[in-house]
């Protein structure tokens, strides 16, 4: 058997399963294979069928399955209505939702998203992701994808003529797919990154978060259920609450700060979120009817960094490359974001074109996340909140914020984009 460049052990199972079985290895050929079905893999997979590509989808779990990330940023509508995906989002009744709220004590102010800077989407949708991925999931099948629930990715190699992946599905059964090109859009699993050793520390503290799903209960005057509601603590200002309505009164509610203040808290989840929460005055009134019927659940140590987006015959998508922080919500729109431009690239790449990844995907890319970074950098030292609470903002100034919160982090006509430090720099001291 051909050693393709992944672990003995690897290679050792392969074999001595064909050898027991008395039977070959399958090896499969595809044009893309994408690993993981999330918004980055369905959304590639839709653009790349537009192009005439043979697109197979492996994705570890079984869907429906849950995720957070719940909140969606208007620049994202503009990926899923190129991937012909929007009509099945917007059929799905999730909830509506024009914008953000920010509240640190009894100070509250919000961002209405249609009234920014940017063209485009001003408006979205706050979903249950587990419904939401299931739906573009089912787009891309009915659209031409092969997906394939609880199928492994195990090994790969990149050094053969065409990449190759081993995988396994839940069944034991185990098979090769050589592809002209790999994509992971595996999100947290981060697969290739793994597998490749191309994780690098990330440069922001070690962060966690405990959330869970409940029936909110919420019946409180002007309470805006169109608009996410990120709430700071009352004592730390590098510690938030998100709060996001979904239809039919249930809500995501969760809280994010570094791992040594979250293990000050004892008890089971349920219990540790329930204390941080009610240490708000304004949450504990809001929730004060609510049914707290889902066991919440903590992820830990979730900002990544890699050495590269991109290599031979393969590119990260998404979460799977990089990820930083829950607080603007940017997980999905940098995950579609990075589906359209590296569909873009294949296509000229298919087409016999020479493409450059690092300066048509991975720079590109990195410009809105770097945009993102700065203002979440901002946040947590308190700059940024000084900026939102300030109250004497100027119209232009606010709209140009609201539009980079609206996901528009790649407009060059935004100086809060095309000089993001520098000018959020002099902001801050203004609002001192």
């Amino acid at each position: 058997m051909r050693s393709f460049g992944w672990s003995p052990l690897v290679l050792a199972r392969i074999h001595n399963r064909k050898k027991k079985n008395n039977m070959q290895t399958r090896v499969e050929q595809c044009d893309v294979l994408i690993i993981g079905a999330g918004p980055a893999g369905s959304v590639a997979a839709a653009l790349l069928l537009k192009q005439g590509r043979r697109v197979l989808v492996l994705e570890r779990e079984q869907f429906p399955r849950f995720s957070i990330g719940e909140s969606l940023l208007p620049q994202s509508m503009e990926y899923l209505q190129q991937a012909g995906m929007l009509q099945a989002v917007v059929e799905a009744g999730f909830q509506y939702k024009n914008g953000a709220a920010f509240v640190r004590g009894d100070r509250y102010t919000d961002f209405d998203f249609r009234d920014k800077h940017s063209p485009g989407w001003g408006t979205t949708y706050q979903v249950q992701r587990a419904q939401f991925d299931q739906v573009l999931a089912n787009e891309a099948e009915r659209q031409g994808a092969q997906v394939r629930y609880q199928h492994t990715v195990t090994a790969f190699d990149a050094d053969a003529e065409k990449p190759r992946v081993a995988v396994r599905h839940t069944d034991g059964t185990e098979y090769i797919v050589e592809a002209g090109f790999v994509l992971d859009a595996s999100g947290f699993g981060r697969v290739l990154s793994r597998l490749l050793q191309l994780e690098t520390p990330s440069n922001f503290p070690v962060r966690g978060a405990i959330f869970t799903h409940i029936e909110d209960g919420i019946d409180v005057p002007g309470f805006d259920r169109n608009k996410i509601r990120i709430t700071v603590h009352p004592e730390h200002c590098d510690v938030w609450y998100w709060l996001i309505p979904f239809a039919g009164g249930r809500c995501s509610i969760g809280v994010v700060a570094e791992t040594a203040f979250l293990e000050q808290f004892k008890g089971s989840e349920t219990e540790r979120l329930q204390t941080l929460v009610m240490q708000d005055p304004a949450s504990r009134a809001l929730l004060e009817n609510a049914r707290w019927d889902t066991p919440a659940r903590q992820i830990v140590g979730y900002s990544s960094n890699v050495k590269s987006l991109w290599g031979k015959g393969y590119a990260l998508l998404g979460n799977a490359g990089e990820f930083l922080d829950p607080v603007f919500s940017s997980g999905v729109t940098i995950a579609v974001k990075s589906a359209s431009l590296a569909a873009a690239a294949l296509q000229r790449q298919f087409a016999g074109e020479t493409v450059d990844w690092e300066s048509e995907y991975a720079i590109p890319l990195k410009k809105g996340v770097d945009t993102f970074r700065t203002f979440v950098d901002s946040w947590y030292s308190g700059g940024f909140q000084k900026v939102i609470f300030y109250e004497k903002q100027q119209p232009e100034v606010r709209r140009m914020i609201a539009a980079i919160l609206a996901g528009y982090a790649w407009d060059d006509s935004n100086p809060y984009v095309k000089e993001s430090k520098r000018r959020l720099k002099t902001l801050e001291e203004i609002c001192s």
